[in-house]
């Protein structure tokens, strides 16, 4: 297999709110210390609280301690592939992208603050099982997603194998079907309005990846053009894609 390669990047490209990088190996390790430090922390905190869900005396309870499990798993995968992840070949520029990428990332967690709802069990074992379906996905994804993983709008590598192949982003959809649990477990108007704004900026921010992807991998226009953008659909047409060689490769040290 081969590795997608970049193009020059022109003046028209700069105009865009793209950079190439020249990346600053200070402020790039920097990045990856924080990131890891607040992921890996977490997961931590996730590991220690798991023994306090104990004894699993229902199916409720056994749900719970697979989503923690999960949701540590995922955080600690975070950390390991942010150590090990490519240096950014492409960038985006600007404020918006930054905060986009950032409330996507951590808004959500205000959803942790709020006051748990009163529900029937079984809509608390939807709930869970919601969040456990959605990070165990998160997982696959990210593992996919390898080298390229960033929080940032960053070209790293074209990805278009395993999930990629079904939409062009599947980690956010992943992320949502967790955040649909999460929401529903602290339903409340507040939770809903928190659950909204993060989806119209995790929708932005997905618009602001693709337009760098697009400029930093020529490729990025056909794959863009057979593969849905979210929701898998034309399930038929993915199905026979399935059974044939892949015209885009990967980077095998994925």
């Amino acid at each position: 297999m081969t590795d997608v390669k970049l193009g020059q990047m022109n003046a028209a490209t700069a105009r865009n709110g793209t950079a190439d990088c020249g990346v600053n190996p200070w402020l790039d390790w920097t990045s990856r210390a924080s990131i890891v430090i607040i992921y890996g922390g977490s997961a931590l905190i996730g590991a220690a609280s798991v023994p306090r869900l104990l004894p699993l005396d229902s199916v409720h309870k056994l749900l719970m301690v697979a989503a923690s499990i999960a949701n540590v798993l995922f955080l600690g995968l975070v950390a390991l592939t942010t150590i090990t992840r490519l240096v950014p070949i492409r960038k985006s520029k600007g404020i918006e992208t930054r905060i986009s990428a950032l409330l996507g990332t951590f808004l959500s967690i205000a959803l942790a603050f709020l006051p748990k709802a009163e529900h029937a069990p079984v809509w608390s074992a939807l709930s869970t099982a919601l969040i456990l379906v959605g990070t165990s996905l998160s997982i696959v994804v990210l593992r996919w997603l390898g080298k390229s993983f960033s929080i940032l709008a960053e070209a790293r590598r074209l990805v278009t194998e395993g999930p990629y192949r079904i939409v062009r982003h599947p980690l956010y959809l992943s992320e949502g079907i967790a955040l649909v649990g999460v929401t529903l477990q602290v339903l409340s108007p507040l939770a809903v309005l928190i659950a909204i704004v993060v989806v119209v900026v995790q929708c932005r921010r997905m618009i602001n990846e693709e337009r760098i992807l697009k400029l930093a991998f020529p490729q990025y226009q056909a794959y863009a053009a057979n593969t849905p953008f979210l929701i898998p659909t034309r399930i038929g047409r993915l199905a026979h894609q399935a059974g044939r060689k892949p015209s885009i490769k990967i980077d095998p040290q994925a």
